[in-house]
C-alpha cells in the first residue's frame, strides 16, 4: 500500500468526481483510476461503487476513509518533524473561524504576523458554524479553529479560551418588552424568535437554556449571519439573542435604528471564542505553533 494511492483515494472520496479528483492531484483521470485499482487490489476489496454519479464509496471505502486521512496526516507530521528540527515550518495549516469575531480577537493581525514568520506554510481559512468546525477538527479536516467550544463536542480536543461576551436580547423599540431594563428567561416564554442555524454554538446554548427551564419559544426564521438577524428583528419578525459586540453602537438600555438590546438575568448566556485543536501530538505542527503564537500575542498585549 503506497501513500500516493491513499492520497488519490481520499481525493476521490472527498471530491466524488474523477475529473475534479484528478485535477486536485495533478494527474490524468486514467492515472487516478489505476491508482485506485492498485489500492483495491492491495486491500482485496472494492472501495467505490462503479457507475454512480456522484462517485459513491462502498461500506469498505467508508470504513477506510478516516484511517487513510490519519495515515496521510501522520506521514505529513513525520515530514514536518524533520523540518521542525531545522526551524522551518512548511506544509498546510487549515484554520476555521467564527463569523464576526474580529472585535473579540484580532485574527487577521495574528494570521498576518504568523504567515510572515512562516513563509513556507500555506494557510487556508474557512468561516463555518461551530458544530461542523468542531467535528472537522476532531476528524482532521481542519488543523484548528477559533470557535465556541460546545460542551459534549470537545472530548478529544484541546480548548484554549480566548474571549467571551454576553448574549443580549434584541427587540424593536415598540415591542412590549422594550421598556424593561433587564429580563428573565421566563418572560420570554412563547415569544417569536429570529434565530441562527441549529449548528451555531449560541443556538445550542439558548435551546438548552429554554429546555432546562421548561420554556418554549416559536422560531419564525433561521439565518446564517448576524446582520440579517438584526434586520429581521428590526422588521418585526421576532426577537433574538445576539452577542453584545455584533453592533457596538447599541448597548443595554439604548436605542439605535429602532432596536434595543436588553440584558437577560438569571441565566448565563455568552458567546465564547476559543482556539480548539487536537490534543498533544495529534495536533499538526502548524496548529501547535499557531497556538503558541497566539499565546505570545495575548501575553504581549
Amino acid at each position: 500500500m503506497e501513500l500516493r494511492h491513499l492520497r488519490h483515494f481520499v481525493a476521490l472520496a472527498e471530491e466524488r468526481n474523477f475529473t475534479r479528483a484528478a485535477a486536485r492531484e495533478l494527474i490524468v483521470q486514467s492515472g487516478l483510476s489505476s491508482s485506485v485499482r492498485a489500492l483495491e487490489k492491495a486491500l482485496g476489496t472494492v472501495l467505490f461503487v462503479r457507475g454512480t454519479r456522484p462517485v459513491r464509496l462502498t461500506a469498505e471505502g467508508e470504513a477506510l476513509l478516516p484511517a487513510a486521512r490519519h495515515a496521510l496526516e501522520a506521514a505529513e507530521a513525520a515530514r514536518q518533524v524533520v523540518h521542525d528540527v531545522k526551524g522551518v515550518l512548511t506544509g498546510q495549516l487549515r484554520i476555521g473561524a467564527l463569523q464576526t469575531s474580529q472585535h473579540l480577537v484580532p485574527l487577521a493581525r495574528w494570521l498576518a504576523e504568523f504567515a510572515r514568520a512562516h513563509p513556507g506554510l500555506d494557510i487556508t481559512l474557512q468561516q463555518l458554524a461551530a458544530l461542523p468546525m468542531l467535528q472537522m477538527v476532531a476528524e482532521g479536516e481542519l488543523d484548528c479553529a477559533l470557535v465556541s467550544a460546545v460542551p459534549g463536542h470537545t472530548a478529544d480536543l484541546r480548548v484554549i479560551p480566548l474571549a467571551a461576551e454576553p448574549l443580549l436580547l434584541a427587540c424593536r423599540s415598540d415591542h412590549p418588552l422594550a421598556d424593561a431594563e433587564s429580563l428573565t428567561l421566563d418572560m420570554l416564554d412563547g415569544e417569536r424568535f429570529v434565530e441562527t442555524r441549529p449548528e451555531w454554538a449560541n443556538r445550542v446554548q439558548v435551546d438548552a437554556a429554554f429546555t432546562a427551564a421548561g420554556l418554549t419559544r416559536r422560531i419564525t426564521c433561521e439565518v446564517t449571519e448576524w446582520a440579517m438577524v438584526l434586520d429581521l428583528v428590526s422588521a418585526g419578525l421576532g426577537i433574538a439573542f445576539v452577542p453584545k459586540g455584533v453592533d457596538p453602537g447599541v448597548g443595554p438600555g439604548s436605542a439605535d435604528g429602532g432596536l434595543r438590546l436588553i440584558p437577560v438575568t438569571g441565566v448565563h448566556l455568552e458567546r465564547r471564542v476559543d482556539l480548539v485543536l487536537p490534543k498533544g501530538h495529534a495536533a499538526s505542527p502548524g496548529a501547535r505553533r499557531f497556538a503558541e503564537h497566539i499565546r505570545r500575542m495575548r501575553t504581549a498585549r
